[in-house]
């Protein structure tokens, strides 16, 4: 990560030039490379040889070609990461594909970690075999209870391994944060576990929803991209208070974020 500002536990996309292309048809310049580093690294996946460290690095490649069609990328709160001595569980906020595809190198290199994915992610063509290779939890969200059920046994199976896991506890994908929307099936699980969580509060609305693929839509390289990670904390009781201090997390970053205090 040493192309941006790297400052203690914080980083920022240093001032670059762009090419003419990038400058003229960023979404274009970008998915014409990022497909290259989607197909190597599920040829890769499918033939058994793509482990944390390779997801890392595609990760960071991915981060790369936004950062090369002009989008500035913050990172704030890494220490907290290292905090926890052993997994945690990641709980934070969704607003698009790009989280999905930059947290890996932002959080692997630190902890081995995975994600909590919808069950579709693992029959996507080609992006299949990366995902089913990192060995994520999958869920409907479409049966609660049985997604709950899901997470709180596989997830515990990860953890036990020592691998963190990341959840995005929304109903669904959404530019705005409604704290009712959040589910508490993250907090169950730290609880459960006995493993701290990680707040994360992220911007990612720069990754745009797709006319035809939700997924996969245009790129705003004017939107800057902002993940925080928050102090670490541990579940007592019910997990009440918990909930409501992650969603206060994110909710005061999104919030200078806007304002321009970020």
């Amino acid at each position: 990560m040493n192309e941006g500002v790297l400052t203690g536990s914080s980083y920022r996309t240093a001032r670059r030039d762009l090419s003419c292309i990038a400058r003229i048809v960023p979404t274009l310049s970008f998915y014409s490379r990022f497909m290259g580093v989607v197909f190597r690294a599920s040829s890769l996946a499918k033939r058994g040889e793509y482990d944390g460290a390779d997801w890392a690095a595609s990760s960071l490649e991915v981060l790369r070609l936004l950062e090369d069609i002009g989008v500035c990328i913050q990172l704030s709160g890494l220490e907290n990461l290292q905090k926890t001595d052993g997994p945690c569980v990641i709980i934070g906020n969704h607003m698009s594909m790009m989280e999905t595809l930059l947290l890996p190198g932002v959080v692997q290199p630190l902890k081995p970690v995975t994600f909590v994915v919808k069950e579709s992610l693992l029959t996507y063509p080609v992006f299949k075999h990366i995902m089913r290779a990192r060995d994520p939890v999958a869920v409907s969200r479409t049966n609660p209870r049985h997604d709950l059920k899901t997470v709180l046994n596989e997830g515990e199976k990860r953890l036990q391994q020592g691998i963190s896991i990341i959840v995005f506890p929304q109903t669904t994908r959404s530019n705005t944060f409604d704290p009712e929307q959040m589910s508490s099936i993250g907090v169950k699980l730290a609880k459960k576990c006995g493993v701290p969580i990680v707040p994360l509060a992220l911007k990612t609305d720069a990754w745009q929803n797709g006319k035809y693929l939700k997924d996969f839509g245009g790129i705003d390289a004017e939107k800057e991209v902002c993940f925080a990670f928050g102090e670490p904390f541990s579940v007592i009781g019910k997990g009440t208070e918990e909930q409501q201090r992650v969603n206060m997390f994110i909710s005061e970053k999104l919030r200078s974020w806007v304002d321009g205090r970020g």
